[in-house]
């Protein structure tokens, strides 16, 4: 069946959204609460779900002033949508990410199909669902993914106001009310950000042009309505309930420290996210090069215009803010993947054979490209044996996806066959990712400390007298081991976990080994009765070190006979395998 086919009525959207449900559910209910944002959000939701209080933000005792409400709403719809409010699931969680990510396929593609035409629009489109980065978002419960929904909408909104005024008409009261709409949501969920990237783009437009004359079809008084409703009801109560806490610390300290210093060890210099481009766009990095000198060469046409005026000054903007992380220039990616199939339609056979000085923007993306799928190929393999000390046959399939990829895409981009690569890489992307979020990484136990510590744990609930139980951990503090144990879960040190142990019937003491000598030391000085459950070693990837956690109970130390742990035999065994 043609492309053209394709683009015609419903089918495009039926399309998009089958292979965005292929790419973001598998995973979705296997791979355990990532630390530390997922988890951080997910936990802090589950407390609005448990108290009712859906203005303030905790994570247990402690205000998280950084972050708007809006992503805590939108997990907690789904959480009461699915009726899991009494369970320890974290997938519900996650439902937002992927109906953000689907969406901001959804409006690439009615963006592509107004600025340029119906097969660049599809096909930018699928660029933009398989690319790496959006796929590792839509499967964690964060902000990105739903941020950039609203991203994808407002931009396209605003691409439309500026394309209509060129041919010299007005784009309407509806579409203006929904560009403040996309707004508002932005604040919601991620403050300024949403704001800045479309005021960078219309400065980018005005001062190109000469003209801000355009700018009044957006409704600005209207506007400023719009977002005072949508905002300031929850802005009042966050106000008043934490007597001006949030936004001093929202503002002045997350907010402003990230643009002034390199928070959380994430400071890079200048350049970080354009060194990592062939990773994170993926695999529409192929032709990035080209791709970056057709715009350019296009920069007069209106459509390239608006597309380059959103990626260039945002970009950078986050490239000059010290506090870097992968995620945060994927706002310019749906403009990206739009200019990437453009090129990729339209270059035809105008490309000319490999020849200084023409040969750089063609051969050093595709060497990158072909250099982190190669990459990719050999850790899909190696990455489970580094961590769990054994070969996973699963990685077999995904392994031999991207190899084959790889050597199809270059040797199709060498041949001047752009549709075709483009194609190859992108249904490599599907298998890999499917197999990687599947079946790769749940099984991956050395990761998953919180889970391995959960299993213990209700092994050990059985034989308590009403099946409950209290944890104390000490120095191991992941806010996954919340999630998945329960609020109540006691984050100490070893003192407070031999306290536990002594004043609190039914409790399990879970001890980093970093702490294992003071926790015993002090067990003997209190003289408390906790029998060693054996321990769970594995990773702790939050800090980048192998930890071992030992665990010791009060629960059944009467003489009742107790479950054999489960992971240490997990962790014998692992032990054994790297010896």
């Amino acid at each position: 069946m043609e492309l053209e086919t394709w683009t015609k009525g419903l089918r495009p959207y039926l399309l998009l959204t089958a292979l965005c449900l292929i790419l973001y559910l598998p995973g979705l209910t296997a791979i355990p609460p990532i630390d530390r944002d997922e988890a951080r959000f997910s936990q802090a939701t589950r407390q609005m779900v448990e108290t009712g209080d859906y203005v303030t933000i905790w994570f247990q005792d402690t205000l998280r002033n950084k972050k708007p409400i809006g992503i805590h709403w939108l997990q907690a719809l789904a959480v009461h949508a699915t009726g899991t409010a009494e369970t320890r699931l974290i997938w519900p969680h996650r439902l937002p990410s992927v109906l953000g990510a689907t969406l901001a396929v959804l409006f690439t593609f009615g963006l592509g199909r107004r600025l340029l035409d119906p097969r660049t629009a599809l096909l930018g489109a699928a660029l933009l669902a398989t690319t790496f980065i959006v796929t590792f978002e839509a499967h964690q419960a964060t902000t990105d993914a739903a941020l950039l929904a609203a991203v994808t909408a407002a931009q396209g909104l605003l691409a439309l106001a500026y394309t209509r005024s060129r041919e010299g008409r007005d784009m309407g009261w509806a579409p203006a009310v929904l560009f403040w709409v996309a707004q508002g949501a932005g604040i919601l969920l991620k403050g300024p950000i949403l704001l800045m990237v479309s005021a960078l783009t219309a400065c980018a437009l005005c001062v190109a042009d000469r003209n801000a004359g355009w700018l009044k079809s957006l409704r600005p008084a209207t506007g400023f309505f719009i977002l005072a409703a949508m905002v300031l009801p929850w802005g009042v109560a966050i106000a008043k309930a934490t007597n001006g806490l949030y936004f001093k610390q929202a503002i002045g300290q997350d907010l402003l420290g990230k643009v002034m210093t390199g928070q959380e060890s994430h400071g890079f210099l200048p350049g970080y996210y354009l060194l990592l481009t062939p990773i994170l766009f993926w695999p529409g990095s192929l032709l990035l090069g080209l791709t970056a000198k057709e715009a350019w060469r296009r920069r007069g046409e209106i459509a390239h215009r608006a597309l380059l005026a959103w990626i260039i000054p945002t970009w950078l903007v986050f490239e000059a803010i010290p506090t870097k992380l992968p995620h945060y220039v994927m706002p310019a990616y749906p403009a990206m993947a739009l200019l990437t199939a453009h090129a990729i339609l339209s270059f035809g056979d105008r490309i000319p054979a490999f020849a200084w000085p023409r040969w750089w923007p063609r051969a050093v993306p595709l060497a990158l490209w072909g250099g982190y799928a190669i990459l990719m190929t050999a850790g899909i393999m190696a990455f489970p044996y580094l961590v769990d000390g054994h070969f996973n046959p699963a990685t077999l399939i995904p392994a031999a996806a991207a190899a084959v990829v790889t050597w199809a895409g270059v040797r199709l981009s060498l041949q001047n066959r752009f549709p075709e690569a483009i194609l190859a890489a992108m249904g490599g992307a599907v298998v890999a990712s499917a197999f990687l979020f599947q079946f790769i990484l749940p099984g991956m136990e050395s990761v998953w400390l919180s889970r391995s510590v959960l299993r213990e744990a209700d092994a050990l609930r059985r034989h308590t007298a009403n099946g409950t139980l209290h944890v104390a951990s000490s120095d191991y503090h992941e806010p996954s081991l919340v999630f998945l144990l329960g609020t109540e879960t006691e984050l100490t040190e070893p003192l407070g976990a031999v306290r536990a142990l002594a004043e609190r019937p039914g409790t399990l003491a879970v001890v980093d080994g970093s702490g294992i000598e003071a926790f015993r030391k002090a067990l003997e000085e209190r003289h408390a009765n906790a029998r060693p459950l054996g321990g769970v070693e594995g990773i702790n990837y939050s800090k980048g070190r192998r930890t071992m956690l030992y665990l010791y109970t009060n629960v059944g130390e009467a003489g009742a006979a107790s479950p054999e742990p489960l992971h240490r035999r997990d962790a014998e065994k692992a032990q054994k395998n790297r010896r």
